[in-house]
């Protein structure tokens, strides 16, 4: 395993974009590790709609920057007190939506530390049923990464005050607020420390076994992610996106996630269709959206284009029949 070195930048789009970088230009036949920390933002998960996941008074007036990232999943808060790890490897068997193999040396290192922590749901990692870290995958051809937040003194107050989260969500966790629910890893400590020294625990933990190489990138590279960060992670277009009006919405949640599904029909078409949720694609879900654009508007028809495509692929575990049900709720 190779540890990538951010020269401790915190810029959430110089990370991002350091991130995707490494993800299509390194050599992945060894797994590569990366740490970083990013000033107050809030980052989207690739599927959401950045107006309907945050709190906007509340993030223009603290100056909390917004940045969709690649992978799927849902809204994540970070500052200075949240550690953030992304395993980047190739992809081997069924390693998508595998979060156990990846997240096993972090709760390991918690472990260490007499923190009992445990993998729970679909991606989350828990200490005494409060919730400290949430993770997500991304795949580009046959590269994959795993990545993952770490609620170490967070901020909880901006947690909840910054993000707008649905009733549904916090309904379907069986929750009364975020707050209850989250904690910071500094709250399980038996002897505090600071997120520098806790990281350095991580990696002295993770690499105990391992030969530790640390890879650094060159001045081109950083160039070349400084652009990235700048054409796509600093571009409104792609943290916020333009969201049409549409005459038709369902939304639903599913044990893949929430699925919010919006169309426009004409003359008994879907003239335009958008696809929001906070589930895990591997496929990028604009496919599926290009999919259903201009056919008829009933369950048929859509129900032949279906049987084109692997559902899977963009949803995970969902069914036809449970997509049906989503596009069409009163047949």
């Amino acid at each position: 395993m190779i540890l990538i070195n951010n020269e401790n930048q915190t810029k959430p789009s110089l990370n991002l974009a350091l991130e995707e970088y490494a993800l299509l230009n390194l050599d992945l036949s060894q797994e590569h590790l990366l740490f970083y920390i990013n000033e107050p933002a809030v980052i989207i998960g690739k599927h959401q709609n950045t107006h309907e996941e945050i709190n906007h008074d509340y993030i223009q007036q603290n100056h909390i920057q917004v940045i969709r990232r690649v992978s799927g999943g849902g809204t994540v808060y970070h500052d200075h007190g949240n550690l953030n790890f992304s395993f980047l490897t190739q992809v081997k068997g069924k390693a998508f939506n595998d979060y156990r193999t990846f997240t096993q040396p972090i709760i390991q290192a918690l472990v260490a530390l007499d923190i009992p922590a445990e993998l729970t749901g679909r991606n989350d990692i828990i200490v005494k049923d409060r919730k400290i870290s949430g993770n997500a995958q991304y795949r580009r051809a046959e590269r994959m990464f795993c990545h993952g937040t770490l609620l170490f003194n967070t901020d909880l107050n901006n947690v909840v005050a910054a993000l707008n989260v649905k009733p549904d969500k916090i309904q379907s966790k069986g929750i009364k607020s975020i707050r209850s629910r989250v904690a910071n890893i500094s709250e399980f400590l038996i002897q505090p420390m600071t997120v520098a020294e806790f990281k350095q625990h991580l990696i002295n933990t993770i690499f105990i076994d391992k030969p530790k190489k640390i890879h650094h990138f060159s001045d081109l590279d950083w160039q070349a992610i400084e652009k990235l960060a700048k054409e796509k992670y600093e571009n409104w277009d792609w943290n916020y996106g333009k969201s049409p009006e549409f005459n038709f919405q369902n939304r639903s949640r599913f044990n893949i996630g929430e699925i919010d599904i919006r169309f426009n029909v004409k003359n008994s078409r879907v003239a335009a269709v958008k696809i929001y949720g906070d589930f895990f694609a591997q496929e990028d879900i604009s496919g599926l959206e290009t999919l259903l654009l201009n056919l008829p508007y009933e369950p048929n028809a859509f129900s032949e284009a279906l049987a084109t495509v692997n559902l899977h692929n963009y949803f995970g575990f969902l069914t036809v029949a449970e997509f049906l049900t989503l596009c069409f709720p009163n047949n």
